[in-house]
């Protein structure tokens, strides 16, 4: 009953030419990363102030809402998620924490995971074990494989360096473009942070690390330095 409540009010922001847009955007075409994946046509701003009025949406019916065929609902339901989890205890953290890892199917863009997995897999992780980020990492699901890169960014944050650079190089050699974007953004957040641990991770790796992964973890570099990378003379 309350999911239908929902969708009805989401289909009054439905907009069909921004869902051709998102549509595209998010590569829904055959043989795409995202095929056949359905829009509403709902901007982001939109949905987090809808999952704020149905924060207190029951566990269940949020999870039942993390099933939809509609990527805009799948994404209203991970923010929910994040608002339980902010307000748990750590059983129901746990709780939130397998529920969002036995998700992962539904969790099939890197939208949802890039605004989710450090809410939820990298905070509960942080004083935790872990040996998932590795599991994950070796997936071969790509959604997978980028929650756990983009989860240690919660570690990053809080000036934690040593897993994300674990996980990086497991994805050294990874296949996808999504993924090499995602390893380069985390080292650059690295960077920010601690330059020193970062350029040392790229001068033993940058050679053989993908060109686009190389290319995001160098973006702010001062030009000089960005190119001597680039042209292999670092």
């Amino acid at each position: 009953m309350f999911l239908t409540l929902i969708h009805n009010e989401l289909l009054r922001y439905a907009d069909q030419k921004q869902a051709l847009i998102l549509q595209r955007f998010f590569k829904t075409g055959p043989g795409e990363y995202a095929e056949g994946d359905k829009f509403l046509g709902i901007k982001v701003p939109v949905l987090r102030g809808i999952a704020r009025q149905h924060q207190d949406l029951s566990l269940k019916e949020t999870e039942n809402l993390l099933h939809s065929s509609f990527h805009e609902e799948r994404l209203l339901a991970l923010f929910i998620l994040i608002f339980h989890f902010n307000k748990a205890d750590s059983k129901k953290k746990e709780k939130i924490y397998r529920l969002y890892l036995k998700s992962t199917r539904y969790i099939n863009n890197w939208d949802l995971v890039d605004v989710t997995a450090k809410f939820i897999v990298g905070a509960f992780l942080l004083d935790k074990n872990k040996g998932i980020l590795s599991e994950l990492a070796q997936s071969k699901d790509m959604w997978e494989r980028r929650i756990a890169i983009l989860s240690t960014f919660h570690f990053i944050e809080k000036g934690r360096f040593d897993d994300t650079l674990r996980i990086a190089k497991i994805l050294l050699n990874d296949r996808e473009d999504l993924i090499h974007k995602a390893l380069g953004w985390m080292l650059r957040e690295v960077g920010k942070r601690s330059l020193n641990t970062e350029e040392c991770f790229l001068k033993k790796y940058y050679k053989v690390m993908p060109r686009t992964a190389l290319r995001y973890a160098i973006e702010r570099f001062p030009e000089k330095k960005r190119q001597a990378y680039l042209k292999g003379l670092v």
